[in-house]
């Protein structure tokens, strides 16, 4: 019964997740029920052909851009909260978030506070995917340098805080010499955004979320062993030096590779892991992570739902809805449980 029930219970969030897509492409300024999006996608047979280009070209690849930046965030989450055992940890604590900020930022902003006219105009969302990888990647080298240097991991998740509060305050400098076009730009790529994005950006994300996952599959039992501290850890035969040049990488790639295509989305990677452990009362990762991923990307697929304000032409930024929805998510959290029990 104790096997069967994580089991059936992940089945459910299963269900929960596509009922959460199909929400989610039927909702817009548009309204198209599931069944005629069901019936399009398996006969070919569409109402209308505008409606077919609707959800073929920008619905369907938004719920799958959702999907997986809410099982990269969800997890990196999860893998940070686990390693450094502190409840408000977060995919973004590294400084990688604010490392692709800084990128798309020198994009956006450089020109116009140096008074650099090739950077005006519009900017190609490759550019813009590009720039916020190489700058994810820049922060990404420099906090390795550091883990290499540091063996303790909470001094490393204090460099990494450093790191991104030194990248943000490089951000302030450039916004407050910018002009108020490209400053207009940037605020709204801060403000994160799940569409926009054509099926080629939309496989390049999923193959990077893809070999970000496996380092955390590889390492399911030492983050396990984790839970009960490095000194525990180093006697069951687990390398924490090891562990943690992977969460790295697989932080670096599911966090950098989203904020790089998205913008920064808060919240679904602190909310979401804690959701999970109160739902399946475990602690065991190899029923976290499937579950935490499964939450994610429904939570995710369901705020971007309410973020279309269907039945209007208005969206709401995904930032917002995420921090309205996981703030008092946390909040609530922080005042039921004591964390320190599964810390």
């Amino acid at each position: 019964m104790k096997t069967t029930k994580p089991i059936l219970l992940l089945l459910a969030a299963l269900i929960l997740l596509v009922l959460s897509f199909l929400v989610n492409v039927s909702l817009g300024s548009v309204s198209i029920s599931p069944s005629e999006i069901l019936s399009g996608i398996f006969t070919g047979d569409w109402t209308k052909a505008s409606r077919e280009q609707i959800i073929l070209n920008y619905r369907f690849p938004k719920a799958l851009v959702a999907i997986l930046a809410g099982i990269g965030l969800s997890i990196s989450g999860l893998q940070m909260q686990t390693f450094f055992r502190n409840p408000l940890a977060g995919p973004f604590v590294l400084g990688i978030s604010s490392g692709a900020g800084l990128g798309v930022a020198i994009l956006m902003l450089a020109g116009s506070a140096f008074g650099l006219a090739t950077f005006g105009g519009a900017i190609n969302p490759w550019a813009i995917a590009i720039a916020g990888t190489l700058g994810a990647s820049l922060v990404l080298l420099t906090v390795s340098l550091a883990a290499w240097k540091v063996k303790d991991s909470m001094t490393l998740l204090i460099v990494g805080l450093m790191f991104g509060s030194a990248v943000s305050a490089i951000i302030s400098v450039l916004s407050y010499f910018s002009g108020a076009e490209a400053l207009k730009l940037f605020t709204i790529w801060s403000m994160g955004s799940l569409g926009g994005l054509v099926w080629d950006q939309v496989w390049v994300l999923g193959l990077v979320i893809s070999i970000g996952i496996i380092p955390v599959i590889a390492s399911v039992k030492s983050y396990n062993g984790m839970l009960l501290g490095e000194s525990y850890a180093k006697s069951m035969g687990i390398n924490p030096d090891r562990l943690r040049w992977l969460m790295i990488l697989s932080t670096g790639l599911l966090a950098g590779s989203i904020t790089a295509f998205c913008g920064p989305i808060a919240f679904i990677g602190i909310a979401v892991p804690h959701l999970a452990r109160m739902v399946w009362k475990t602690s065991d990762h190899r029923i976290l992570f499937p579950a935490t991923a499964l939450i994610g990307a429904s939570l995710l697929l369901l705020c971007d739902a309410v973020g279309q304000l269907p039945g209007s032409a208005q969206t709401l930024p995904i930032n917002a809805v995420t921090s309205l929805v996981g703030a008092p998510i946390v909040i609530s959290l922080v005042l039921r449980k004591n964390f320190s029990k599964e810390f």
